[in-house]
């Protein structure tokens, strides 16, 4: 069964990791896929593999006037925009005291505010179609704390799609968020944090880090129809971390 058959998907961060599994299963399920990336030699050569009903525009997340070019271009292409990702996302790997004001401002800037931009500039064209999902990557860490700026940042995307879900039901958009707690993606699994998120995965009830695919599968039911009266929630995807 194609679960998004003529549903039509915008994807940040949809390059590699975890943006790129989302890109690949939406395609598989039906649904016609615009890769949004700033890295855009590995978003066209993503594009250029999958071929078909997916294409790739660069976007600079944290650009108000880039988004609307990324949503006119996919509405031109596509004809209209069903489902909105905001996985585009950094971490930075320092602690409090080390962490400068230049640092903080540049998590803030790409995991909330390009979160506040895409939903506010995706609303005409979901009003237009009729309504529409939005689901917005978070972390366990807007769950539990963790590493500053990151931290804080994901609990504010958390907060902002139980903003967002009560101002857009009106329209029939749909609002919520996906916690992925330690996933094997580039962005983790760097040379100077690899060795720590290894020792750290003996300590995760499920006994391993998960595989992006396994995130992708929360992603696509929240994408999809089958999750039509949610909304306004968080959806943790940790192998029972925060049951802790």
């Amino acid at each position: 069964m194609s679960r998004l058959a003529g549903k039509v998907a915008l994807i940040t961060g949809g390059a590699r990791g975890m943006g790129a599994s989302h890109v690949k299963c939406f395609k598989q399920e039906g649904a016609s896929v615009m890769i949004a990336d700033i890295l855009e030699e590995e978003g066209r050569a993503l594009a250029d593999q999958l071929g078909g009903n997916v294409q790739f525009k660069k976007l600079d997340v944290t650009k108000r006037n880039n988004w609307q070019e990324v949503i006119q271009y996919t509405e031109d292409i596509f004809g209209k925009i069903d489902i909105l990702v905001n996985n585009a996302g950094i971490s930075m790997n320092k602690s409090f005291e080390e962490i400068t004001e230049e640092d903080y401002r540049k998590i803030v800037d790409i995991n909330q505010i390009s979160v506040f931009l895409g939903m506010q500039s995706v609303l005409p064209a979901m009003k237009k179609t009729g309504g529409g999902s939005i689901v917005n990557i978070s972390s366990i860490n807007g769950i539990v704390g963790g590493a500053i700026g990151y931290t804080d940042t994901k609990f504010a995307v958390r907060g902002m799609t139980k903003a967002a879900a009560l101002n857009l039901s009106p329209y029939n958009i749909r609002v919520n968020s996906v916690h992925p707690g330690v996933i094997e993606t580039p962005m983790i699994m760097q040379e100077d944090s690899k060795e720590t998120i290894e020792t750290f995965s003996k300590h995760i009830p499920a006994g391993r880090v998960a595989k992006p695919e396994e995130v992708t599968q929360m992603v696509l039911y929240l994408a999809s129809d089958e999750s039509s009266y949610s909304t306004g929630s968080e959806f943790i995807v940790d192998g029972g971390l925060t049951a802790r």
